[in-house]
């Protein structure tokens, strides 16, 4: 096997093996090993015609020390089961979730690139309705599977800051909706205003809420942050995906001596803000050196990492890879 593990992209390369587990019967089935790509799917399951599908983001990394560690996996499995509340699927049990992705990761250690490499081996659960049903209702039938693919950083340019494009065009996700649950149906409602930003230069969205058109939303698919007067700031919202990323940026914030704030956050704050970014699985952080709205207007934060930005990204990392302790028992060695 011959990987440039240094030059890795975002994307997908075929590993080894996945699994793969259905609900039917009013139970879940025990865990098969799979070699295939593929997946037989009734031509009315509920996932292609009405959305029932929801899926996570991990990673796991290789240390120094040779062992393999995996981050924070107990909050995913929390937010894929939330996910599946939200649009009537069967919750996948916190077990079935953990033996799924132990097994994955195990029986694909080949493809988990080697410490200092700045790559990962990503895990993707996936869970979507696979009964079918002609009505608009529930499927009876799911399946539950994990496939691993290995990857270097989201962002092409690396922990380098990033454009953004403010808009006011579009919507991600509508209040009361279904923004907070990590359902494709978001990330297909978010392509069209991407593609425009990518064509313009930018390396995402920045969108504002749906409602007032007033205040910060979600970062592309990341969570928005902003630091000021030793503050870490995120925006509140129930459109907004709870960020396991975030969630841990707040607490290392908290450890560095930084005041931290979930809250509306307006537009015209931008402005004020020393540093800014977006933070989630695939890019950890990505600082955010510039954000420039529809009309052009522009908001500069410089073009190298803030210095508490930098600061985060490298604690968190340095956690995420065993190169610092983890006082808050976040990271699992994956035996």
């Amino acid at each position: 096997m011959n990987i440039d593990w240094k030059n890795l992209p975002f994307g997908y390369m075929k590993t080894d093996y996945n699994v793969r587990t259905y609900f039917r019967d009013g139970k879940w089935g025990s865990l098969e090993v799979s070699s295939s790509e593929r997946i037989d799917v009734h031509i009315a399951a509920t996932s292609l015609h009405y959305g029932q599908e929801a899926f996570e983001g991990m990673k796991a990394f290789k240390g120094k020390d040779g062992k393999i560690r995996l981050f924070r996996w107990e909050e995913n499995a929390k937010r894929m089961q939330m996910s599946a509340r939200g649009i009537l699927m069967q919750e996948v049990p916190t077990e079935v979730f953990r033996k799924a992705i132990y097994k994955v990761i195990r029986m694909n250690e080949r493809f988990i690139p080697p410490y200092g490499s700045g790559a990962s081996l990503y895990i993707r659960p996936l869970l979507f309705g696979s009964g079918p049903q002609v009505g608009v209702k529930p499927a009876d039938e799911y399946l539950f599977m994990v496939f691993v693919t290995p990857v270097g950083p989201y962002f092409k340019e690396g922990f380098k800051p990033v454009k953004m494009l403010l808009t006011k065009e579009f919507d991600r996700a509508a209040p009361l909706g279904t923004g907070r649950f990590k359902v494709g149906g978001n990330y297909a409602a978010s392509l069209t205003s991407m593609k425009k930003a990518h064509e313009m230069g930018f390396a995402n969205v920045l969108y504002l809420d749906s409602k007032e058109k007033k205040y910060i939303d979600e970062c592309g698919p990341a969570n928005f942050f902003g630091i000021k007067n030793n503050t870490y700031i995120t925006p509140k919202s129930d459109s907004i995906l709870p960020s396991i990323t975030n969630m841990s940026l707040i607490t290392l914030a908290e450890e560095m001596g930084l005041k931290t704030e979930r809250r509306l956050v307006e537009e015209g704050e931008l402005a004020s803000f020393e540093e800014v970014g977006a933070c989630g699985t695939a890019a950890v952080i990505s600082p955010i050196g510039k954000i420039v709205d529809e009309t052009g207007k522009e908001f500069f934060y410089g073009d190298e990492p803030g210095t508490i930005s930098t600061k985060l990204y490298n604690r968190l990392l340095a956690i995420q890879t065993g190169d610092a302790a983890d006082p808050f028992g976040w990271v699992e060695i994956v035996e």
